[in-house]
């Protein structure tokens, strides 16, 4: 437990900010979530964003003292600027440049600026945010490099001295439902199942084993191959 530091954690609704979100109520006293509406054509997120902070909160009576605020932020000039298959109804496929163009250019790096400026202005020591380089698709905002380069320019920026944790970084899916185990056992588990949201099309029609969505974009195939092999070695009664 790091008692002295404070936690922000970026918070869409999905299965790896859930699972981020659980670890730094695990790790710090006082964590507070951020989450941005930029337009994203898979807003379902928003919706479901409450319902899974207050089933965190009854998760225990340590979450529910330490967990504190939600901040939702208006970054609809996202959408605005870019013209992504994650911000317009357009097909998902690879361009020109070797990227998905479900990579929305500037995201992660606007989403931890204005997190970091909302620590600042609430006190906090610490932000979490979800990316990772060991599942994904490619985005190079994800980094390792991107986020120690980023942390390096917010805090000679606002002359902080911030941390950004990415505890699932060298994380893949199989071991992203681990982690959720071993956070919060078989509950936090069926927690994300049923409750986050990670399909890039927002689906939310029929549950599958892995959870909701359409099984076939991007962010589907990655998780239901990450539940199958965390289920394989685990087993589960998924019902």
């Amino acid at each position: 437990m790091l008692a002295s530091d404070t936690a922000l954690v970026l918070f869409s609704g999905g299965q790896d900010s859930t699972t981020c979100l659980a670890w730094a109520l695990h790790h710090y006293a006082h964590v507070e979530t951020i989450g941005f509406d930029y337009g994203q054509r898979h807003a379902v997120e928003l919706t479901v964003r409450p319902t899974v902070i207050d089933k965190l909160r009854a998760a225990s009576p340590e979450w529910q003292r330490k967990l504190g605020p939600d901040h939702m932020i208006d970054l609809s000039l996202i959408a605005a600027i870019s013209e992504t298959a994650m911000t317009h109804d357009i097909a998902i496929e690879t361009q020109a440049n070797g990227l998905p163009n479900t990579f929305v250019p500037g995201r992660n790096l606007l989403f931890m600026t204005v997190a970091a400026t909302v620590a600042y202005r609430r006190g906090l020591t610490v932000l979490v945010g979800g990316m990772c380089e060991t599942d994904f698709s490619g985005y190079p905002d994800c980094r390792d490099d991107t986020m120690k380069a980023l942390q390096v320019a917010l805090n000679l920026g606002m002359a902080t001295r911030l941390k950004l944790e990415t505890p699932l970084m060298w994380r893949d899916k199989k071991q992203t439902w681990e982690l959720a185990r071993e956070l919060g056992g078989q509950a936090l588990v069926d927690l994300i199942r049923a409750d986050t949201h990670t399909c890039y099309l927002g689906e939310r029609g029929a549950l599958h084993d892995w959870g909701y969505g359409c099984g076939t974009c991007p962010a589907c195939a990655l998780r239901a191959r990450g539940y199958q092999q965390f289920a394989g070695t685990a087993p589960l009664d998924v019902g």
